[in-house]
């Protein structure tokens, strides 16, 4: 079976969807690998690294498409510069982040009519045995310590408390809102670099978390019982909520330095936590950071993949922030990936068992159907705590 890794043509993506160290892997399993001239340029990944790998690199981009059974994409359908479609071959698999929630309809039929196979990685089930190809919980990692590298690189103070003879500077206050994957790291990178952080969420079951961490947990005088879905993610609450959420952030975000934030609605804009009111009450010099950015911010004056001033105050909407390392970003997707990958070979052949989780909840489209388009899960895009039931599921395939 042959594995193709195109170069990425999305706007500013640096990543690649499978690094050297990675392929040879596959290879050493029996797999042949085509990678694209240049592929891994971005993410500082040589032709020369990949070809002593065991890889054959192909000069012509489309001639990847053309002879690979399984394509590897960090971003596929629909995500390309030019607005058209990647050369996908009629019974090829993608695999990748395919954006199943934006994906349109014309799209879908395409794929199904030339009975492509389609696995979203978005969409991996966050159990126990999907944890090692959970390209989301690797980004959003990634993302959060970003995060916060930005923010102390734009604050015009210190993040750690100095004793000096020319006086004592104290600590930045960082406060994050949201604590899934990315916001535990963002209060792990933050700590480390002398900040006092405090963090909130709307589950209340991530406090010891957050507190472990060393971050102090912001507790608001809301109604919660019904913020967790039965996975253990944040669920989308209503306009009345949010209202009284913002209400009730309004002091620790006055208080702060530095505001990350990181709700994200699939398929949905993303809930406006911070306000210009709140953001009026913040000291010149402040900055906000906005995870949510791609879905339109977690901040009110947010723009995507913009820095914006907002009085004194600086909003930076970055959408690709693992982007921003990206030979870490592509070594661990092309981990991911390549146990998604074997999860899905039998004897070096695709088997897709619907009957198993992993695979059922990722199939966009197989044997010229169209599974489903995922629109409207209504679930958080940052990896929450698992449940109990979910952490006790331990194991991995692949």
């Amino acid at each position: 079976m042959k594995i193709g890794v195109p170069d990425e043509t999305a706007m500013g993506e640096t990543r690649v969807a499978l690094v050297p160290p990675v392929a040879r892997k596959l290879i050493g399993n029996g797999l042949d690998v085509l990678v694209a001239a240049g592929a891994g340029r971005a993410s500082r990944w040589s032709d020369d690294e990949y070809t002593a790998a065991g890889c054959e690199v192909l000069e012509d981009r489309t001639a990847v498409f053309d002879r690979s059974d399984v394509v590897l994409q960090v971003r596929g359908l629909g995500a390309r510069l030019d607005g058209g479609a990647d050369p996908y071959r009629d019974g090829q698999t993608i695999i990748g982040m395919l954006g199943p929630y934006a994906v349109d309809d014309a799209t879908l039929d395409a794929l199904a009519d030339r009975r492509i196979t389609a696995f979203a990685l978005e969409l991996l089930p966050r159990t126990g045995r999907a944890q090692s190809m959970d390209v989301l919980t690797s980004m959003a990692s990634l993302g959060g310590y970003k995060a916060v590298v930005t923010a102390a690189d734009a604050l015009p103070k210190l993040f750690p408390m100095q004793m000096t003879a020319a006086g004592t500077v104290q600590p930045a206050n960082v406060f994050v809102v949201g604590a899934g994957v990315a916001g535990l790291q963002a209060i792990a990178t933050a700590k480390r670099l002398g900040a006092r952080v405090w963090a909130y969420d709307i589950r209340p079951a991530v406090k010891e978390e957050v507190e472990s961490l060393g971050a102090k947990f912001v507790q608001l005088d809301l109604e919660t019982d019904t913020t967790v879905t039965a996975s253990g993610y944040a669920h989308e609450q209503d306009p009345e909520f949010y209202q009284k959420q913002r209400e009730a952030m309004t002091d620790a975000v006055g208080a702060a330095d530095v505001v990350i934030t990181s709700a994200a609605v699939p398929g949905r804009p993303a809930p406006t936590l911070v306000t210009e009111a709140m953001l009026d009450g913040m000291a010149a010099g402040s900055v906000v950071v906005d995870l949510a950015a791609e879905g339109g911010g977690n901040c009110e004056p947010t723009r995507p993949g913009e820095s914006v001033e907002y009085g004194d105050v600086t909003i930076i909407g970055r959408t690709n922030l693992p982007g921003a390392v990206p030979r870490t970003a592509s070594q661990l997707f092309a981990n991911n990936v390549a146990n998604f990958l074997n999860h899905v070979l039998r004897n070096g052949a695709l088997h897709v068992d619907t009957t198993d989780e992993i695979i059922d909840a990722t199939l966009l489209v197989h044997e010229g159907a169209i599974r489903s388009s995922h629109r409207d899960s209504g679930i958080d895009t940052d990896p929450a705590t698992k449940t109990d039931a979910e952490a006790d599921d331990g194991g991995n395939d692949g």
